[in-house]
């Protein structure tokens, strides 16, 4: 069985050796880059599974570098590694391409689950009903990522999909915010559930086009996916 590839971006020398040779020893085949600018180059040679992406780097952020990674591969996984944690930050990643955040500083186990869960996901839906789902006037397409209207399609994240596929399978219903966090994530954590939240409200903003749609937080519940 072929080792889980990684691309792993990161300017500490000290911490990217740290980690590299961690997961390394867990058996994931690993390529480590410094410096922003030499990111797509290496991408294209490796051919990752999945990146794991710092956001301060010399020369080429990991914004911009999720950004040129999307246009290549809008499927594979992105997690950044970041210190930056408030909510502009999160959408910002979210916004360019990113699947996860995981904070600094972080444990390897950490690290690893999170990896591990998003590569399962990827599987989860890669191998989803093939059909596409009618959510009011849109399309969902699980498999391709992609939310359809008017012949014009979105492109969705990994987390996106997950999150619209749920709330697809739960038309008109009550939602429990911790099995939707558990599901997706795996835990409910305080900061998986600010994530939560970020994703409901690029959600909201993708599903407006329609009236008849709309996502109602209830507190102490979750939420309820109204289509009329």
């Amino acid at each position: 069985m072929s080792k889980t590839k990684i691309l792993y971006v990161e300017d500490e020398p000290f911490l990217g050796r740290i980690v590299k040779e961690s997961l390394e020893v867990r058996d994931f085949d690993v390529r480590m880059v410094t410096d922003g600018k030499l990111v797509m180059s290496v991408f294209e040679e490796a051919r990752p599974d999945i990146c794991v992406l710092d956001i301060m780097l010399p020369n080429k952020d990991g914004y911009s570098i999720a950004q040129s990674i999307r246009q290549v591969s809008p499927s594979i996984p992105i997690i950044f590694v970041t210190a930056k944690t408030q909510t502009e930050d999160l959408i910002k990643g979210f916004e360019v391409g990113g699947n996860d955040y995981l904070r600094k500083p972080f444990s390897m186990e950490e690290l690893i689950v999170r990896v591990n869960n998003l590569l399962q996901l990827t599987q989860k839906i890669a191998a989803g009903p093939k059909e596409s789902v009618a959510i009011g006037k849109f399309e969902f397409a699980p498999q391709r990522y992609e939310l359809r209207k008017d012949g014009v399609a979105r492109k969705l994240s990994h987390r996106e999909a997950m999150l619209l596929q749920i709330l697809a399978e739960n038309q008109n219903t009550n939602i429990d915010r911790k099995t939707m966090l558990l599901r997706i994530w795996g835990d409910d954590s305080f900061f998986n559930s600010r994530t939560l939240d970020v994703y409901i409200t690029k959600l909201r903003d993708y599903l407006k086009e329609d009236p008849s749609i709309e996502i109602i937080t209830i507190k102490g519940v979750g939420y309820h996916f109204a289509v009329g």
